[in-house]
């Protein structure tokens, strides 16, 4: 049997970064991309590597380039650690694995490194993968505890909970870290809202700004750990501002939410240090009579907009600058396929 599972990349649209930081947030998945993981038994265990794996290059500038959209790792250590968190998930709360091995391997056509959630996609579909083959059920709260410690306590990347839990849940989800509520019960309260309630969205993005998001947080999480009054007040701001969104969505008013996304990048703007590159996508956008604000870590952004007139005369906007735009697909969520 073939086991073959997908997660899809995610767009915060309000309270981002807040999310790392004992904030609020709102995301949600769309379906325009994919990470795909194939698993199926075999003698041995084997990670078998993508195209992003490959260490043959046929020129010096096509290592670079490869570096420049990739990283210098690709998508099996990423793999590597999921199993090894899965294995001790199952070893500490008494799930006896069967002694049967596999072979994995992973596709994705998420672009890289432009805040899309592309790495923690890659690891919630390894996630479903594994319990799929071995028949272990995990609450949902729990897969993006587990997907989360993948990446910060394995790997050393420093990361929020709210791609996970968009991830794993899918669709819109509202988010309250609060501080007290996660010691307490070691994950957030989390609220799927309906996706009905979105307004007209639009996301866009352009490869040659990505920055990878273990850079774009550091110097913000120091600041944070030593309470710096600015970063500790934007924090709250943001989180303020995603219960004002949460409370308009659920109104029916969604379309009022975008002069509160440019207000969370305006804030953003004033604690954080933006290359010119991401702030003119977004100042573009603004010209355009969209909303906009970046989706993640920066690279893409996200944003309002009123009518399809308005979308095309964004399309043009923004793609004299190179920069490539689409609106999010919520399609239903396809069960997983099991292929004999």
């Amino acid at each position: 049997m073939i086991i073959r599972t997908q997660a899809h990349p995610r767009a915060g649209l309000i309270g981002n970064p807040s999310d790392g930081y004992f904030g609020k947030t709102i995301a949600f998945v769309f379906r325009n991309f994919r990470a795909e993981v194939m698993l199926y038994e075999t003698p041995e265990i084997e990670i078998l590597p993508n195209t992003r794996d490959h260490s043959r290059f046929k020129d010096m500038h096509h290592l670079v380039e490869d570096v420049r959209l990739f990283g210098y790792y690709g998508g099996i250590r990423l793999l590597k650690a999921t199993i090894k968190r899965f294995h001790d998930y199952c070893r500490d709360h008494g799930f006896a694995l069967e002694t049967r091995n596999f072979s994995i391997r992973y596709a994705t056509d998420i672009p890289s490194q432009v805040g899309l959630a592309g790495s923690s996609a890659i690891i919630t579909a390894c996630l479903r993968a594994l319990m799929q083959f071995y028949d272990v059920r995990i609450p949902k709260p729990i897969q993006a505890n587990l997907v989360l410690s993948v990446e910060k306590n394995e790997l050393g990347i420093s990361a929020g909970l709210q791609d996970r839990v968009a991830q794993v849940y899918e669709g819109l989800v509202y988010m309250d870290f609060n501080r007290e509520l996660m010691a307490r019960q070691g994950c957030g309260r989390y609220e799927p809202l309906p996706l009905e309630l979105l307004p007209h969205l639009y996301i866009a993005y352009r490869t040659d700004l990505s920055e990878s998001s273990e850079v774009f947080h550091n110097d913000i999480r120091s600041r944070f750990e030593h309470g710096e009054p600015d970063v500790i007040a934007a924090m709250a701001f943001w989180a303020d501002l995603t219960d004002q969104v949460r409370a308009l969505l659920l109104k029916g008013d969604g379309r009022a939410i975008g002069p509160l996304l440019n207000a969370s990048f305006d804030r953003r703007c004033k604690i954080y240090k933006l290359s010119a590159g991401n702030i003119a996508m977004v100042e573009a956008a603004r010209s355009a009579g969209a909303s906009a604000k970046f989706s993640g870590s920066g690279g893409a952004i996200v944003g309002t907009y009123d009518d399809e007139a308005m979308f095309q005369h964004l399309a043009r906007t923004l793609g004299a600058i190179q920069v490539k735009i689409f609106k999010p697909d919520f399609s239903p969520a396809r069960e997983d396929a099991h292929d004999s």
